[in-house]
């Protein structure tokens, strides 16, 4: 089963708030796929969901070592792809974060579509022609995340 949510988000400020309000639905071996716009706010997004599961230090896009991990409430498992390139065949050992202990976030993530667990969390962000607006875009497949699916559409913007 798949369900779609669409979200104005306006400002930094309100994308933490967003990632925050996802962070209090997770719980260890979930899966959050972010896609969109370059520079739309997937590690600004990320920063957020670590500062709500209590992660300390700075959250900062792996690009260049394509995964960091942080402790917090839960293990946060930081993936940046996108080096990785289109049809990448590389086992760089996904499997034991997206099962493990933590909660794994993949920017790009479509760059290892065929290593991907079968139910996740998408979350699609484009800029809007706005200054800082963003559109959000939460795709949610499998029953396993029908706790997220009951209380995403709680979360209020805070815009104009």
């Amino acid at each position: 089963m798949a369900s779609s949510y669409k979200y104005t988000i306006h400002d930094l400020k309100e994308m933490k708030k967003f990632a925050a309000h996802v962070a209090s639905l997770l719980v260890p071996g979930d899966v959050l796929l972010l896609e969109g716009d370059l520079g739309a706010g997937k590690t600004t997004f990320t920063q957020g969901l670590a500062e709500a599961l209590g992660v300390k230090k700075n959250v900062s896009s792996p690009t260049f070592t394509i995964i960091k991990e942080y402790k917090g409430k839960y293990p946060l498992y930081h993936m940046d792809v996108y080096r990785l390139g289109q049809d990448s065949e590389e086992d760089l050992g996904f499997d034991e974060y997206f099962y493990g202990d933590g909660i794994s976030v993949v920017e790009w993530a479509h760059f290892i579509e065929d290593q991907l667990p079968a139910e996740y969390v998408k979350i699609n962000i484009y800029h809007t022609g706005v200054e800082m607006q963003r559109e959000v875009v939460l795709n949610i497949k499998g029953d396993r995340y029908d706790r997220i699916r009951e209380k995403v559409m709680d979360f209020e913007s805070t815009g104009d």
